[in-house]
């Protein structure tokens, strides 16, 4: 029954092994998922799904498998069996009147309850709308189309008017995970987790089960041990381009910086305008008074630091390749002298551009930076973020 539901989760590259779909058959037989199409799909999720980034994929490939279900007319359910029993039973149990159900509890017979459900059907012999019994519009009935129920049977209905169907893939809340589409704090979050580099310091506050259970195995008796807690020991340099162009892109490059500042504890920021020069900065109200020396930078931190630019790099040729070229000051040296001992002082270095990737060959400056360097200028989305990740791992 599930084969064709395989099939399209692998169609729209979501990565199923065979351990994790023996897995999920496994669960529907001890009854993990429940007797609802919203617990299958739950469960399913939970069991198939082991990167967020395929969140939205899985959705476009449950509703392509099971979005017919809700369209199916009841009594084709009923007659054909179209459904597993047990859900049938289930379904048997919230729409049937208590007399009804003592009644089929004394037969014991599952056709008796197919039956009941039938005759229920059998009972309506006009339009019906509101009310909680017939198979009509509104109301709550379990049965019919722009109602209300919670865990009710839409026959007929074009969209969903309450979101409270068992149609619940159709919401599709994380859309917003495909690696095509610009970027939100959650999203940069996920695509930074992959820049690790654990290590452990400070108290010995963690429980080491290994070295508790060889200790306890040579002592004789319980000798608990401890360790210190892993942390992400990754060192960030992270250069901040503010101002003018720049403005079209301040909410991504604020979720980015919220979000680097979130996952990595050793991180340093530093503000430039267009270019890199002599002088930085870490506040621009202060960036003509208490500017940072760019030598300071390069000698201050180590190689093991991670640099990662943010900008459009989209400016005046003449700002990179000639002295003298800054828009706002005398630069005694050219952008690219600085960026090249940049590149040369941190040599785990990227920079993410905002500008949509299919944009870059217009403009050219951007040509002329990523040449600098060397091609490890990657767009400011969540493909472009987890590849240049790869590059500072």
């Amino acid at each position: 029954m599930f084969l064709p539901f395989l099939d399209s989760l692998r169609r729209n590259g979501v990565p199923v092994s065979l351990r994790e779909w023996l897995d999920l058959i496994a669960g529907l037989q001890a009854g993990v998922a429940g007797w609802t199409v919203e617990g299958f799909y739950h469960f399913a999720r939970v069991a198939l799904v082991k990167d967020e980034r395929h969140l939205d994929r899985f959705d476009r490939a449950f509703a392509e498998s099971f979005s017919g279900l809700a369209e199916i007319p009841l009594e084709a359910l009923v007659n054909e069996r179209a459904l597993p029993r047990e859900w049938l039973e289930k379904l048997a149990e919230k729409v049937l009147s208590d007399e009804e159900k003592a009644a089929i509890r004394g037969s014991g017979s599952f056709e008796a309850l197919m039956e009941a459900l039938r005759a229920r059907l059998a009972e309506q012999q006009a339009r019906h709308q509101g009310g909680s019994k017939w198979v009509g519009t509104a109301g709550t009935s379990p049965f019919g189309a722009y109602g209300y129920n919670p865990e009710g049977v839409r026959i007929g209905q074009d969209a969903s008017r309450h979101r409270r169907a068992v149609k619940v893939w159709d919401k599709r809340e994380f859309r917003d995970f495909d690696d095509s589409v610009a970027l939100g704090t959650r999203n940069i979050k996920v695509a930074l987790k992959r820049l690790r580099q654990w290590a452990r310091h400070g108290a010995a506050e963690e429980l080491d089960l290994p070295a508790t259970i060889r200790a306890t195995a040579d002592h004789g008796y319980i000798d608990v041990q401890t360790r210190p807690e892993r942390r992400n020991a990754v060192k960030v340099l992270l250069f901040l381009d503010v101002g003018g162009s720049m403005d079209d892109h301040i909410r991504v490059v604020d979720e980015l910086f919220s979000a680097a500042r979130a996952e990595f504890k050793h991180m340093q920021h530093f503000y430039f305008h267009n270019c890199i020069y002599e002088g930085l900065w870490t506040d621009n109200r202060r960036r003509w008074t208490e500017q940072t020396p760019t030598f300071d930078v390069l000698n201050r931190f180590g190689r093991d630091y991670k640099c990662v630019i943010v900008g459009d790099a989209s400016m005046s040729p003449y700002e990179i390749a000639v002295p003298g070229g800054a828009n706002e000051h005398w630069n005694p040296e050219s952008g690219e002298t600085w960026l090249r001992r940049l590149t040369g002082a941190f040599p785990d270095h990227v920079w993410l551009n905002p500008v949509p990737e299919a944009h870059w060959p217009h403009t050219q400056s951007i040509g002329m930076i990523g040449s600098i360097f060397e091609n490890r200028m990657m767009p400011l989305t969540l493909d472009g973020l987890t590849r240049a990740m790869r590059i500072l791992g």
